[in-house]
């Protein structure tokens, strides 16, 4: 097949805008699927996880190949929610073209801004489908000016709706300039309505002025009043939408059949091809500075790109994998050169969502999974060994949720982070640690729908019997003002005794770093014990005092002490050093420490407001604003920890969903005296469950 015949496309959206539903629709019309799957009914193609027909949205993005018109079309299908964005980010790193759904209700919506931005960053040419047109209340015209207020595309009308809400029927073609209805699933051309002619006229009209700003024979017939054939218009559209100078808008209600076939049209004529997305650029991996370029022929050499894994119950691990240049055979070896790897390809399967069909070969634009990879992950790239090379990487989002996750049998507890391995192979948004301080086992995502779903996968698919929760806040203790301790340590068991006796002085240290100086002078410690005191106030400073959570800022000095020549050991210093060190700490005025993280945020300019008052009452500071695109701002500041659990969604709901955060540690600051109490009782009874809980 020709390279110039392959389409690579991403239908993509903010939730609920209908795009599962056209992905759909263009299964059953390319006759891929022979009945109409419904996402409401858990019935749809590509939502085939247990947790997507359950909730009714899409989690995952699905791959599916479909022909039409002697084309043959890869259509990846992603997810809406911004728990998700991820599945976005790394389909339109491989994608060629994408479609972007809008709803004739809804407009643009806060994820349809996400995704744009993300299509904006790979450079990706797209249309514009404005879906959902029999619904009451929906508007073309005012989805085509959001277009261009929120989002900049520059869109073009390329047909007009024939009625709207109830009335929608049909679809007028700009381009051709004819009508078309829909019945049973056929599409009939016929006239234009008479009370449409005039608007369909100034909307052709105002098509061809668009094209020509970019194309100068077009440029010419129109200054002349000369009549432009479709097919110029249509040469001239592809050139613009091929280098993203324009977005033509399409309408539609995929519910009821209305305008698919239009769009699969528009796919094949407007849409590059990986020919028309011409060659890739990576790096050398040993000089990133040089640029090697990838042609999109079998002849050359071979340029792949992982970016997605998922673990098949029945096959194992599968490594989605675009081929930008040469080919992939069975058993081929390849050099992984982000890793340094050789793998060997195993199995090569085209995907159709759930199933796959196993074939011997792939070649440059194809979209297929790997079998038998060992070191690849999300990301990495596949090469030829005798020219190994480098391409761009996947963006890979922040997780800015965290939540505790353990067994209720012990013995299950490596099977959980087994698990958890697996699932931060196939999602690389998602991680998880073992809290070195409080020993629980901490999975970080992108919001409470993302976390809460790789629970149920955990329990689900991996047969892993987990609770949840909180995870607990690692607090610091330190102390604001000097005391000195003069304390013996004396213990006579009948035989040979323990003494040991040190005088030492504990102040704040700025820096935050533990500091021990040693003034003994004279003899009066033996220089051999001196490590054991250093080391026993070294280590009840990782135990801690007031609730076991590690001290900082302190400097210890060891002023003076005595010792006994026969009952004097380092044990005995080790031991005198603890517990002289615990007095002096209580008597230095101590305090609580809880980590404070710098956040950024960024919100329209309608919601800043409550987004401030909000940050306000958990305890937060705005140190500055600026301004951070048309009708935004950027807040930047300040905010404890403890107060950000659960502020993803908060921040959802005061933004209608369009603003977003990211935060990142800033650093250990005092609790304000009048909660300090109410930490400690927490924590105290933390502990207990836990300590319950191994019992």
């Amino acid at each position: 097949m020709s390279r110039k015949r392959l389409r690579n496309i991403g239908i993509a959206a903010h939730i609920d805008a209908g795009k599962t539903t056209v992905t759909e629709r263009l299964l059953y019309f390319t006759g891929i699927t022979h009945r109409l799957g419904e996402v409401h009914d858990g019935q749809a193609t590509m939502d085939f996880m247990v947790q997507e027909q359950e909730r009714g949205i899409t989690i995952a993005s699905a791959a599916i190949s479909c022909d039409w018109r002697d084309h043959t079309i890869n259509i990846i299908d992603t997810p809406g929610h911004v728990d998700f964005t991820v599945e976005v980010e790394r389909a339109l790193r491989v994608l060629d073209g994408m479609i972007a759904v809008f709803c004739a209700l809804g407009g643009v919506e806060p994820q349809s801004e996400t995704v744009w931005n993300q299509a904006d960053r790979y450079k990706v040419p797209r249309l514009a489908l404005v879906n959902k047109m029999d619904r009451e209340g929906a508007s073309f015209d005012r989805c085509v000016r959001q277009l261009e207020e929120h989002l900049d595309a520059n869109p073009v009308p390329f047909q007009l709706p024939i009625g709207e809400g109830e009335d929608y029927r049909g679809v007028i073609d700009l381009v051709s300039m004819k009508a078309f209805s829909f019945e049973e699933f056929k599409r009939i051309e016929t006239e234009i309505p008479e009370e449409l002619v005039e608007g369909a006229r100034q909307g052709h009209a105002d098509l061809v002025e668009k094209l020509a700003e970019f194309d100068e024979d077009l440029l010419e017939k129109f200054v002349a009043e000369e009549e432009v054939s479709e097919e110029e218009i249509r040469r001239a559209a592809r050139y613009c939408v091929l280098n993203s100078l324009l977005t033509p808008v399409f309408c539609a209600s995929a519910y009821r059949n209305i305008g698919v076939q239009l769009l699969l049209d528009a796919i094949v004529d407007y849409l590059p091809s990986p020919a028309d997305k011409g060659s890739v650029v990576g790096s050398d991996p040993d000089n990133p500075d040089k640029s090697q370029v990838c042609v999109p022929s079998s002849k050359a050499n071979l340029a792949a790109l992982s970016f997605k894994i998922i673990h098949d119950p029945f096959v194992g691990q599968q490594t989605f994998t675009r081929i930008y240049s040469g080919d992939i055979r069975s058993g081929q070896k390849v050099l992984n050169s982000t890793r340094s790897k050789q793998e060997k390809i195993g199995r090569i399967h085209q995907i159709h969502a759930k199933k796959r069909e196993e074939i011997d070969r792939a070649g440059p634009g194809d979209i297929v999974s790997l079998v038998g990879l060992k070191f690849t992950k999300t990301g990495d790239t596949l090469c030829d060994p005798a020219h190994p090379l480098l391409l761009e990487r996947i963006t890979i989002p922040e997780a800015v949720i965290q939540r505790s996750v353990g067994v209720t049998v012990q013995k299950e507890e490596q099977n959980l982070h087994r698990s958890l391995r697996k699932l931060t192979m196939e999602d690389p948004s998602f991680s998880f640690y073992v809290d070195s301080e409080t020993r629980e086992t901490v999975m970080a995502g992108m919001g409470e729908l993302h976390l809460e779903i790789m629970e149920d996968r955990l329990r689900r698919e991996f047969n892993v019997p987990v609770v949840s929760g909180e995870p607990a806040v690692s607090y610091r203790e330190s102390i604001t003002q000097q005391a000195e301790v003069d304390y013996r340590f004396k213990k006579q068991t009948g035989g040979k005794g323990q003494f040991a006796h040190v005088v030492l002085r504990i102040e704040p240290n700025e820096g935050g770093e533990f500091e021990f100086l040693d003034l003994i002078r004279g003899g009066a410690i033996p220089r051999e014990f001196i490590p054991a005191v250093r080391r026993g106030v070294a280590d009840t400073l990782s135990a801690g005092v007031l609730a076991k959570f590690p001290i900082v800022g302190v400097k210890v000095v060891l002023v003076d002490g005595s010792f006994h020549e026969v009952d004097s050991s380092e044990k005995s210093f080790y031991t005198c050093a603890c517990l002289a060190f615990k007095e002096a700490f209580q008597k230095a005025a101590p305090q609580l420490l809880e980590p404070v993280m710098k956040v950024e945020i960024a919100t329209p300019d309608d919601y800043i407001g409550d987004v401030a008052g909000d940050l306000s009452r958990r305890r937060g500071n705005i140190q500055t604003m600026r301004r951070y695109r048309k009708g935004s701002q950027k807040l930047f500041g300040s905010v404890p920890l403890s107060e950000m659990f659960g502020y993803a969604t908060t921040l959802r709901s005061l933004s209608s969903g369009r603003a977003n955060f990211s935060m990142e540690f800033l650093a250990f600051e005092p609790i304000p005296a009048s909660l300090v109490e109410g930490v400690l009782a927490k924590v105290r009874k933390q502990r207990e469950e836990r300590l319950a809980d191994k019992k």
